[in-house]
């Protein structure tokens, strides 16, 4: 018997060397248009001097040959990996995974025809441009069993994952009492985004809004989070065209304000900003927490006579990107972060379509009358 027993133990830890040792397969993953900015960061990674391996890009799908020739020429991939069409690029490849890098319009046809192939998705940030996209987007997901993210930039911030911990995890800094955001730059144009990009980001129907939706869903993202996923009792949002001229089709400038039972959230997205910043300010009822970027932290708890500096690292956060921690979630190596989730976005999208609401109208929105659509 303690024979039997030593080869099972040997056999068992061979086992373990010889899948150590194995190479992990690569997530095989398309890409559903290319008209964001955004499809930069996927490209590098897959194609770049420092190609990661946890990724293959198989196929491309985008209408607009010139775009795909261009982005083709500058990360050196081959025109073969591109079509026309979603469908044709997901039938002819086979994908695992496809990131959508279009219009925020197009995600739910991006959905549609995804989540019947049973091919998860990860989209740019917000979920949709109306509540009812996003609430047919869920539907697909659930009925089909895929998995269907929101990427955010701030979610692989360790600075937001270090100051949850404080808020939420230790309560060092008590009861939450106020969560301020601040999203945005000095404006599309004025930072140089390509035409392609600009050209939908500033149209209402295939962005939702302007700064409101661009940089408002982070705050709403990251608000919700804080918040275990609480829906507000109330959404008000003021919004602006300081740059008519610029921008004459969508507002630049988006406030809003989300009451909760016993704290409040003012979230602050502009296009207007004379530098680009993602922070945030979370006080509790003895102490707070801000983000200055993504690893800098300023902090001041109960019994300190003044504020201090810390910092996060990259380990804070669930992953060091969004394409690794998708095909470590795909793989089961990796639980379900909350910031990307089905279930955080499905209230953002209600919180924003709400401010949009809010903001035509000068009225506060009250979701606390709404039943709950789950």
């Amino acid at each position: 018997m303690k024979l039997n027993a030593f080869f099972l133990t040997l056999l068992l830890i061979t086992t373990q060397l010889v899948n150590a040792q194995t190479p992990k397969k690569p997530l095989r993953v398309g890409i559903a248009g290319m008209a964001h900015d955004h499809v930069h960061g996927i490209l590098n990674k897959a194609f770049g001097k420092t190609a990661q391996t946890d990724i293959e890009i198989v196929g491309i799908a985008e209408p607009n040959r010139e775009l795909a020739e261009k982005l083709a020429k500058r990360h050196g991939f081959s025109m073969s990996l591109v079509y026309p069409t979603l469908a044709e690029m997901l039938d002819k490849t086979k994908p695992e995974a496809v990131t959508d890098f279009g219009p925020i319009v197009d995600h739910k046809k991006t959905v549609a025809v995804c989540a019947p192939r049973g091919i998860h998705v990860m989209v740019e940030k917000p979920l949709a441009t109306t509540f009812a996209d996003a609430k047919q987007m869920e539907a697909l997901a659930k009925k089909h069993t895929i998995q269907l993210l929101t990427n955010y930039e701030t979610t692989w911030y360790g600075s937001n994952h270090k100051a949850y911990e404080i808020a939420n995890t230790t309560k060092s800094i008590g009861d939450l009492r106020k969560i301020v955001v601040h999203d945005g730059h000095e404006g599309p144009k004025e930072i140089g985004v390509s035409k392609e990009f600009l050209n939908w980001l500033t149209d209402p129907v295939t962005n939702g809004a302007g700064a409101l939706f661009d940089f408002g869903c982070y705050g709403a993202n990251l608000s919700t989070w804080l918040m275990h996923n609480q829906r507000p009792l109330s959404v008000l949002a003021v919004t602006q065209q300081i740059k008519p001229d610029i921008y004459p089709k969508v507002d630049d400038e988006g406030t809003i304000v989300l009451t909760y039972p016993k704290t409040q959230t003012i979230i602050q997205g502009s296009w207007n900003w004379p530098f680009g910043r993602k922070d945030m300010e979370v006080y509790g009822q003895t102490g707070y927490v801000f983000t200055v970027d993504g690893t800098r932290m300023r902090i001041r708890f109960k019994d300190d006579k003044t504020e201090r500096p810390t910092e996060a690292t990259p380990a804070d956060a669930p992953a060091t990107d969004p394409f690794a921690y998708f095909a470590k979630l795909i793989h089961g190596e990796t639980k379900a972060d909350e910031l990307t989730s089905l279930e955080n976005n499905i209230i953002v999208m209600e919180i924003l379509d709400a401010a949009r609401q809010s903001a035509k109208t000068g009225k506060a929105v009250n979701l606390s009358q709404r039943a709950q659509v789950r």
